[in-house]
């Protein structure tokens, strides 16, 4: 029989805390390598400090994130909560700031991309190489995504810990041989360097060091016992975050001091001479001989580049996945979020908010981008915040797997410290950061208006409610036990159209707590070629079938094209499902003159029956179970 797998049951191959830690982390960390010389260009010598207090505003904000995701395992993060917490229009607001995150985060990462490049070709370091630079890698990005991509988990979680051990080598060797307390102390002027204005803003600023904390709401699909994975893992993020970028900024101030020019201005290096490139301003100013200066240049240019790309890359992959949460919930217009007729990939979105992340580079200002980032982002922090306050009251029976430490009672029901003071902090910060920058508060809201106008208008034109909720259907299958198996095969062959329903099958069948949708779509080559012949079309369309089921089915969707001679189809699917030890595999029905057509490939995989097999009927949108496979 196919395994059947309890919904307690620990499963060896799901991602535990590690890893996830690992994921998120190497998110959340890229953005030291822009955060740490804009926010000193504010703060000046309390840099330290405005770190220390916008990490615990992320803490409090990690928290409030990990309880709502365990709570509703789903992608949208502050989108998904506010959905459920108040109606769709705040759930738009929501997302719209998300979106400007996502946007800004693909500006700026690709913005210090060059700079930190420049280790090889200076040019690439000023302007406009850095500008240009930046425009063509998010071309490249955007066309890639188009055409559909996987980033490797592997490759992540090799470059978050080689970032993270980095960092960890930097402050070591700067703690040994520039840390200088008393440097510190001389760095402060409190009220004029910095003023009590700027240190404001760049607590406010200092929020970007956290980009990436969206990846916690996207962590519990593939976490093994979310309740207890997903804020441990969080709490490790939180931790190394918060520690190193204390340290980090200490060591830095030590070797790059604030000073005093002719004109009585007060500045540091860090936030003027390195703000493009402020780790590789650390590394020139440690004193460590022009020999392992160099080696260590080279190398954090390198690995600062990869990650960012990395990072600017996952922006793009925010863009597309919000996109089509965001169509799937009627609110965007169809022409913003209309799919790719060969790749199956939301181009339109993403040319859009890339063409917009590009505009944003032409002023070279990365201080406008920092702030703009933190317009968005604690609009939806502090929605976040709210959110939860208020599920906690509207929901206040619904069970809560994990829950943060110091609840009061408050409003009839028991109400997080943490979301309090989170929420407080971000919407104080999202105040500063328009009260203190004109520009950034005209774009800002400009930018939510904008957005407000097209979803009205959008939802008037289709005669839908502003707050209520519609989602367009995705099949829904019937008749399906409700069985969680660890792994389910989806077959397609080319000659066949993409079905949702079969991978709708799959995301009810699928546990929830594992990368565990593996899509194998099938390239029929003639026994007339070789088996590597070059089938540039036929390539494409089998592997669109793979990308759209990921817009379905999201982070837990894997999946590969094979290429498979006439009526090997069939054996081509026991195969792929003996090799990933697959639960179950969904394979389609066909018809012919309204009648079920069971062709060679269905008989064949009925035949080696590899493990339970699911037939899906396009015309009934129903599975039939076949016979399970013997014990």
């Amino acid at each position: 029989m196919a395994q059947r797998v309890p919904r307690d049951e620990s499963l060896s191959r799901v991602h535990g805390v590690g890893a996830l830690f690992a994921a998120a982390y190497g998110n959340v960390g890229s953005s030291i390598y822009y955060a740490l010389g804009v926010t000193a260009a504010f703060a000046l010598g309390l840099t330290p400090v405005a770190f220390v207090i916008s990490g615990l505003i992320f803490a409090a904000t990690a928290a409030t994130y990990a309880e709502a995701t365990v709570m509703y395992p789903e992608a949208g993060g502050s989108s998904s909560f506010a959905r459920h917490a108040f109606n769709e229009l705040v759930s738009f607001i929501a997302a719209w700031g998300q979106m400007l995150n996502y946007t800004i985060t693909v500006a700026i990462s690709a913005y210090f991309v060059p700079h930190y490049l420049a280790v090889f070709w200076e040019p690439l370091g000023e302007a406009p190489g850095d500008i240009i630079g930046g425009a063509v890698l998010i071309v490249a990005l955007a066309l890639i995504n188009i055409r559909g991509t996987e980033e490797s988990a592997k490759l992540n979680l090799v470059l978050a810990v080689a970032d993270l051990a980095t960092q960890v080598i930097l402050v070591a060797i700067g703690v040994v041989l520039v840390f200088s307390p008393e440097v510190l102390i001389d760095n402060v002027h409190l009220g004029v360097a910095p003023t009590w204005s700027d240190f404001a803003l760049g607590i406010a600023v200092g929020m970007i060091a956290y980009t990436g904390i969206e990846t916690i709401s996207n962590m519990a699909e593939e976490a093994r016992d979310a309740a207890r994975t997903v804020p441990r893992a969080a709490g490790l993020v939180v931790a190394a975050v918060l520690g190193l970028y204390l340290l980090i900024p200490l060591v830095a101030l030590s070797a790059m001091p604030v000073t005093q020019d002719a004109a009585g201005h007060f500045t540091t290096a860090l936030g003027s001479e390195f703000a493009n490139d402020p780790i590789l301003g650390i590394v020139e100013n440690l004193g460590l001989g022009h020999g392992l200066t160099e080696a260590l240049r080279f190398y954090v240019g390198v690995l600062a580049a990869v990650i960012l790309l990395i990072a600017t890359n996952a922006g793009l992959i925010g863009v597309s996945r919000l996109t089509y949460s965001m169509g799937q919930h009627r609110q965007l217009p169809e022409g913003l979020r209309q799919v790719h007729p060969k790749y199956r990939t939301p181009y339109i979105a993403i040319l859009v908010f890339a063409g917009i992340a590009m505009l944003t580079l032409i002023p070279g200002q990365t201080d406008f981008l920092a702030t703009l980032y933190s317009f968005g982002a604690m609009l939806s922090f502090t929605i976040a915040h709210v959110s939860v306050i208020q599920l906690r009251r509207r929901h206040a029976d619904s069970e809560r797997p994990w829950k943060p430490p110091l609840n009061f009672r408050a409003f009839g029901t028991l109400v997080p410290l943490s979301a309090v003071l989170g929420g407080l902090g971000t919407f104080a910060a999202w105040i500063v950061v328009m009260a203190l920058n004109p520009r950034t508060l005209a774009v800002g809201l400009g930018w939510m208006a904008l957005g407000i106008a097209v979803y009205v208008l959008y939802r008037r034109n289709q005669k839908l409610p502003l707050t209520e909720t519609v989602k367009v259907v995705t099949p829904e299958p019937l008749g399906v036990e409700e069985i969680e198996y660890r792994s389910v095969l989806v077959a397609f062959e080319d000659s066949e159209p993409f079905s949702e329903e079969m991978v709708a099958t799959a995301v009810k069948l699928a546990s929830k707590r594992r990368r565990g949708i593996h899509i194998h779509s099938m390239l029929t080559v003639p026994t007339h070629l070789s088996l590597d012949a070059e089938l540039r079309e036929a390539e494409a369309e089998a592997q669109s079938k793979i990308e759209q089921a990921k817009l379905i089915g999201g982070q837990r969707v894997t999946g590969h094209v094979d290429r498979v001679r006439p009526d090997q189809a069939g054996y081509s699917i026991a195969d792929e499902a003996k090799l990933i030890n697959a639960a179950a595999v969904v394979v389609g029905l066909r018809y012919r003159n309204g009648t079920p057509l069971y062709d060679k490939t269905l008989q064949t995989v009925l035949g080696e029956r590899p493990c339970r097999v699911i037939v899906v009927s396009d015309r009934a949108v129903h599975p039939v179970d076949a016979v399970p496979a013997p014990t």
